[in-house]
């Protein structure tokens, strides 16, 4: 499976932090120990909204004195005598949370700014002036409106109120200040967080904004954005998160985004010629979420022509690293996608008719970042039964000179090498295992004639792969061993569970290096007579090479747990892809046709 792109850092999560002045109680975060997530999201509430209330004498009267009092407290600051004169002003205690009769009336006034708005946008027309102050006075009670978002059990009634529909209705308003304004107001009330305090309140609304065609909206939005405005590139921003928070919370949404227009979009934004920036990074992130589970959202991809919009984004890092960090979590995460599209064996074809195999052979030579990722993509682009021709066409390019030198010598690992040494070896030798399986004719013996040159050493370091992985799958069995037993799970579970431990800790490679090891001595008896003669110097045997490929390569406790493959397919014919039963057959005989002959 492709990596999965990192979850953006969320201003609450325990590692953030922002250099906020601790008396700041209106930024998010400036409170410290003294404060809770609800009451910091209160204060940030608070501070945006700018609530408009007419005071009564008495009330005016008791505000003055108290402004008074504190205004004359030598032992106050300027900062706090203006902080506390800020909440006499406005009657809120620190603590005051919106409730059902508030909440009441700010759609009210919200519907009835609304309506005097388009009301005198049709008188007024042709003189923006008229309806200018009634613009003014909806973006404001917009801004009110956010308070809803610390209490999301008042969700439900939001919902209820149409106060949802009327704000999603204003994201196709004429003056994109407005939109946006609802597109901020939309990333506070969906964030995921506050929708972890009351699930009432997040299935009411998420269920409403199924309903309302919330992505649809969204981007219809985003076509008309102009992203050299910087409110509206907030705005696209802000929809972005939108959208991440939805997905999180409901999978759902993620297929619902890609059909409803998102994907489209966010590869018509890649392909852009604009520089990169922040909302560039991000719709990479999203794109990266959008296909890495949803194969109905791959095919689209494929349709919408995503492949070569991937590799010709791939392409500027060629010849050249990224600029800065972010840039390269960018690359990364064009790398993940072009995995993920991988998936589909349509988008293979694509690949392939793309040249997709010819520029990661000219990054791996390039030896720049991009190395790191071109490795996967070619592992991703040739195992299994779709990988046939991408394997032969890769031979045809000369790829073998570009991943041999790979294979005899792990490139060390620094900031240029993002991979470990043990993810490169998995990668290389998955690749080498693949071109092995579906090379025919003169591309299969142009590769077993690389193991015959140089006095077999490419046979030799098959051995030494072979004995440093068996080291590392022998020392997870004897952790596995010595772990107490988990009452709290069946042994089925803890098996399952011990089998991804093995796999993770140094199996799966061993199980590529072990086929690569049977596919060349079945043809070439040279090779069988030099690992023979090597595993005799090193005291290994023949029989540990055999059990492996046959799934019999387990501890003393995993047999007596019989952790078998349920299904009658060899441990590592199940580990070779997602191909269909047939193709899962013709793998196990053909196992086993090499382990005999081996």
């Amino acid at each position: 499976q492709p990596e999965q792109t990192p979850k953006r850092p969320h201003e609450d999560d325990d590692d953030f932090a922002l250099p906020e002045p601790a008396n700041d109680i209106g930024k998010r975060g400036g409170g410290g120990d003294e404060k809770s997530k609800r009451m910091r999201r209160i204060a940030d509430a608070k501070e945006t909204a700018n609530y408009r209330k007419s005071h009564d004498s008495n009330a005016a009267g008791a505000g003055s004195a108290s402004a008074s009092s504190f205004e004359f407290d030598p032992e106050l600051t300027e900062e706090e005598r203006l902080n506390i004169l800020k909440y006499v002003e406005s009657e809120e205690a620190e603590g005051d949370v919106l409730d059902e009769q508030g909440l009441k009336k700010l759609i009210l006034v919200f519907e009835k700014r609304n309506l005097k708005n388009q009301e005198m946008r049709i008188k007024f027309s042709d003189n923006p002036e008229k309806f200018m102050d009634s613009e003014l006075d909806l973006h404001t009670v917009i801004q009110e409106l956010k308070a809803v978002a610390t209490v999301p059990d008042l969700y439900p009634l939001l919902v209820e109120l149409h106060g949802l529909h009327s704000l999603l209705e204003l994201l196709a308003h004429q003056n994109t200040d407005i939109a946006v304004a609802v597109v901020d107001l939309l990333q506070e009330v969906t964030d995921v967080d506050i929708l972890g305090e009351s699930s009432e309140g997040a299935e009411s609304l998420i269920e409403a904004l199924r309903k309302e065609q919330i992505c649809a909206l969204l981007v219809q939005n985003l076509e008309r954005l102009n992203e050299q405005v910087k409110e509206e590139a907030d705005g696209v921003h802000n929809t972005l998160a939108i959208v991440e928070n939805l997905t999180e919370i409901d999978g759902e949404f993620v297929r619902e985004a890609a059909t409803q227009g998102l994907l489209a979009w966010i590869l018509k934004r890649l392909k852009g010629k604009s520089p990169f920036d922040p909302n560039k990074l991000y719709c990479s992130e999203i794109l990266s979420i959008l296909i890495q589970t949803e194969n109905e959202n791959r095919l689209l991809l494929g349709t919408l022509d995503g492949v070569d919009v991937l590799l010709q984004q791939l392409a500027v890092y060629k010849r050249h690293d990224p600029a800065s960090n972010e840039e390269q979590e960018y690359m990364s995460n064009l790398f993940n996608c072009m995995c993920s599209a991988l998936m589909a064996r349509e988008n293979r074809d694509r690949f392939l008719n793309g040249e997709g195999l010819q520029l990661m052979n000219l990054m791996l030579r390039e030896k720049k970042m991009s190395r790191n990722g071109s490795l996967k993509v070619l592992d991703h682009a040739m195992a299994g039964q779709d990988g046939r021709e991408n394997c032969n066409k890769f031979v045809e390019i000369l790829g073998l000179r570009t991943i041999f030198p790979l294979f005899m010598k792990t490139p060390k690992r620094n900031k240029q090498r993002l991979l470990s040494v043990d993810e490169h070896e998995e990668h290389v030798c998955s690749v080498i295992a693949s071109m092995l399986r579906n090379c025919k004719g003169t591309q299969r013996q142009r590769m077993l004639t690389k193991f015959t040159e140089n006095d077999h050493e490419k046979v030799d370091r098959l051995l030494e792969l072979h004995l440093k992985y068996l080291a590392k799958v022998e020392a997870i069995d004897r952790e596995i061993d010595q772990q107490p037993k988990d009452a709290g799970i069946d042994e089925d579970e803890e098996a399952e569970n011990n089998y991804i431990k093995r796999l993770t800790g140094g199996l799966f490679t061993l199980q590529r290096i072990d086929y690569i090891l049977l596919e060349v001595s079945a043809t070439t008896e040279t090779v069988k007579q030099r690992v023979l003669q090597i595993l005799n110097l090193r005291s290994a045997s023949m029989k540990t090479i055999r059990s492996i490929m046959r799934g019999e390569y387990f501890s003393e406790t995993l047999m007596k747990q019989t952790i078998i493959i349920c299904f009658p397919i060899l441990e590592y014919a199940g580990n070779l892809g997602d191909g269909d039963t047939d193709w899962r057959e013709q793998e196990q005989t053909h196992i086993l046709s090499l382990v005999d002959r081996f």
